[in-house]
């Protein structure tokens, strides 16, 4: 028997609860953070503008708009999916007024004043369709592909009771199998949805929204553009769940081994179970970041009959980018993005062990 724990193998009807309520919880809580990321990365320089073109990319010049343009009818693409901003440069104003940075707290400020509080959660019903068989999916490919690699490799030395190769392979190929199975889809829809600007205190404005929830954007979106269209962007979100997950339980569990070793216990207590998954899942994020960008943007695109992309793959997504916006554009997002990732692999962490010890010592699933 290993030092922390027993080597019999879990039920997977077990992994499959305890992931799910950890993926509810989670993106129940962490959901705005991610609206606020996204809003980032697809916010491109406005050459039209000779205020933006003085300015990097990252830098959104201040902007003064008229709270009262809201109302206003010329804003005819209220309803598209494509997430472009009404801009006006004005001259000075007295009346209230928005005047937003490029950064997470000057984006919600923004997205809260114009759209409304709740503007925050749009897409949380894709989140919720794909984040609770996405978390199940995680965590029993997880477990199953670790126990099968550990079969084929023979124990590890030092009576540990897998090695850091098996974990980085399992996680690395249940990050695969997730971003297949049910992100790339789910994350199509809910970058519909979150690009969409309208307000959700205005009536008129939600009732011209294109997207409504989850199954009518995917259903929407097959008929326009085909199913295929599900599935845009699958390549940069395999790789980036591939990386984050085969870095995310790799560190998760040297720490976990070491926290055990130190203590002489067999579980971590909740507490650190949250402070170590929050740690872990700080370094996907920083080395993949380019492939978020590419993914956001592939995803967000409508194709049109006959009419050219502007981006059609990996390598020439990232140069085009890197091109038009420079190179610091691919890291458009990376704070939300950690703000988000990192206290969601907290929570989900804690949440997964303490279902998972919890219905282990009431005798469920064993």
């Amino acid at each position: 028997m290993s030092k922390h724990g027993s080597n019999k193998k879990k039920n997977p009807v077990l992994q499959l609860v305890a992931g799910g309520t950890a993926g509810f919880v989670e993106s129940s809580i962490c959901h705005p953070l991610d609206t606020i990321k996204t809003r980032m990365q697809l916010r491109r320089q406005q050459s039209t503008l000779q205020a933006v073109r003085a300015r990097s990319s990252l830098h959104e010049p201040g902007m003064t708009r008229s709270m009262s343009s809201l109302a206003e009818p010329k804003f005819s693409a209220l309803h598209s999916s494509s997430f472009q901003e009404p801009v006006m440069v004005t001259t000075k104003r007295t009346s209230t007024a928005v005047t937003a940075s490029l950064g997470p707290i000057g984006t919600a400020r923004r997205i809260i004043e114009r759209e409304g509080f709740l503007s925050l959660y749009k897409g949380l019903t894709a989140v919720w369709c794909g984040i609770i068989p996405k978390m199940a999916i995680r965590f029993v490919t997880f477990e199953q592909y670790r126990e099968s690699l550990q079969t084929v490799v023979g124990p590890p030395p030092g009576g540990a009771e897998y090695s850091s190769s098996v974990n980085f392979t399992a996680g690395l190929a249940c990050g695969l199998t997730e971003a297949i199975v049910i992100v790339t889809p789910a994350e199509v829809c809910k970058i519909r949805m979150q690009s969409q600007y309208h307000s959700l205190m205005d009536p008129s404005q939600l009732a011209r929204r294109k997207y409504t929830n989850v199954l009518q954007t995917a259903f929407t979106i097959t008929r326009e553009e085909g199913i295929s269209a599900l599935y845009k962007g699958i390549v940069p979100t395999m790789l980036r769940q591939g990386c984050n997950q085969a870095v995310n339980f790799t560190t998760y569990n040297i720490f976990k081994k070491k926290v055990l070793d130190a203590q002489n216990k067999t579980e971590l207590d909740h507490w650190q179970s949250l402070v170590l998954g929050g740690v872990s899942g700080g370094f996907g994020p920083m080395a993949n970041n380019p492939l978020d960008v590419v993914k956001t943007r592939l995803q967000k695109q409508v194709i049109k009959p006959g009419k050219p992309v502007k981006y059609t793959g990996i390598v020439q997504a990232i140069t085009l980018i890197a091109k038009e916006e420079g190179v610091a554009a691919l890291w458009k997002g990376i704070t939300p993005r950690l703000m988000r990732i990192m206290p969601g692999q907290a929570i989900t962490f804690m949440t997964y062990e303490a279902v998972s010890s919890g219905l282990t010592r009431r005798g469920y699933f064993c």
